[in-house]
């Protein structure tokens, strides 16, 4: 009997220790397996995300705008709702506003946030002009309550994730934009205007001819080149701060180039939207100096930047070299339309 008893023990503690090790196995297959599902929502997720917007018309916006509030489309309504539309799609597009992201995928993903950083640079500059130009009669005249408060909230941090957040203040810019849209469709609201001159539209171009000329210098850096110094060109007394050498090499540092490449497709596809706005509201000014096919022209040179990159990265070859500079391209585009833009700058300013 003790040996039947003994032969039992030792059939049952093998058994035991034969699943001892499943029953530890398992929690590691439901880790691997939770941990796998994680990474690939997150790979899916940033993919879906990783999507720039599409164009929208800036017409038909306008058009429901004031149909859903019963506005006139007055002088200045187009570019303003041009504005308001841009920044809805900074913020609203897919994946939401990514630059200041915290959590996977969008804190490592650097492509859209670059282009989201290219299109608040346009709303920046055009805020400021707004603030500054668009809406006074002269330089005297008092600023409009409504974009004096929208200016400061786009210059807000880009990056702030909370406290506040940077969606919030744009949000609250957005808002100031929309108030003054409502004054300057309101008949009895005369402090609100918007002055299609053409000091005005010449004072907006050259802000986007400089942007246009930075980008289209750090994208055709890309290769490296070596450079002339022509800062006090053309200005015997000019002088500068410190020395510096006649020559020097200027060249993007590799992991900043499809950065570069990104923010320019942003600032162009604001860029498009806004033109196409000005030749409407600006449309007896360009008349008058038989300029609107010359503002045509821009947004034909612009257009080829928003073209499909069928390459899954920002090529950077040699300028004649086997593969293709996707940053030479741009810069190309870039640079044929800022061409355009200083010749209308020189048409709008004859007589």
């Amino acid at each position: 009997m003790s040996n039947d008893a003994d032969t039992i023990q030792d059939e049952k503690r093998q058994h035991d220790e034969s699943d001892q090790p499943q029953l530890t196995r398992q929690p590691w297959k439901i880790g691997t397996l939770l941990v796998s599902f994680i990474i690939l929502s997150i790979s899916f997720l940033g993919w879906w995300w990783d999507t720039e917007p599409r164009s929208f018309d800036v017409q038909e916006r306008a058009y429901l705008a004031s149909s859903e509030k019963g506005h006139q489309l007055v002088t200045g309504y187009l570019t303003t709702t041009a504005f308001i539309e841009i920044a809805n799609t900074l913020l609203s597009k897919r994946g939401g506003y990514l630059s200041n992201d915290i959590f996977p995928p969008g804190f490592v993903m650097d492509n859209i946030p670059e282009w989201e950083f290219g299109v608040l640079t346009i709303l920046r500059d055009s805020a400021r002009i707004y603030r500054n130009d668009f809406s006074r009669s002269q330089s005297q005249s008092a600023e409009d309550p409504d974009l004096s408060l929208a200016e400061s909230k786009f210059f807000f941090d880009n990056n702030s994730w909370i406290l506040p957040a940077t969606e919030s203040e744009y949000r609250e810019g957005i808002d100031f934009f929309e108030s003054y849209r409502d004054r300057l469709a309101n008949p009895s609201e005369a402090n609100a205007q918007f002055y299609s001159r053409s000091d005005n539209l010449r004072q907006w171009l050259a802000a986007m001819e400089t942007r246009l000329g930075s980008l289209s210098q750090r994208l055709s850096a890309s290769t490296g080149k070596k450079q002339l110094n022509t800062d006090l060109a053309g200005d015997q007394a000019a002088t500068r701060s410190t020395n510096q050498p006649g020559d020097q090499i200027v060249k993007t540092p590799w992991l900043e180039i499809d950065n570069v490449f990104y923010e320019s497709r942003g600032f162009c596809w604001a860029l498009i939207h806004f033109l196409r706005a000005i030749e409407a509201d600006f449309a007896a000014v360009l008349d008058k100096k038989n300029a609107r096919i010359s503002l045509k022209q821009i947004v034909r040179e612009l257009e080829p930047t928003q073209n499909t990159l069928w390459s899954p990265m920002v090529l950077n070859g040699d300028g004649f070299g086997p593969l293709a500079n996707h940053s030479l391209v741009m810069g190309s585009h870039i640079s044929r339309a800022n061409a355009a833009i200083i010749d209308l700058r020189n048409l709008l300013a004859e007589g």
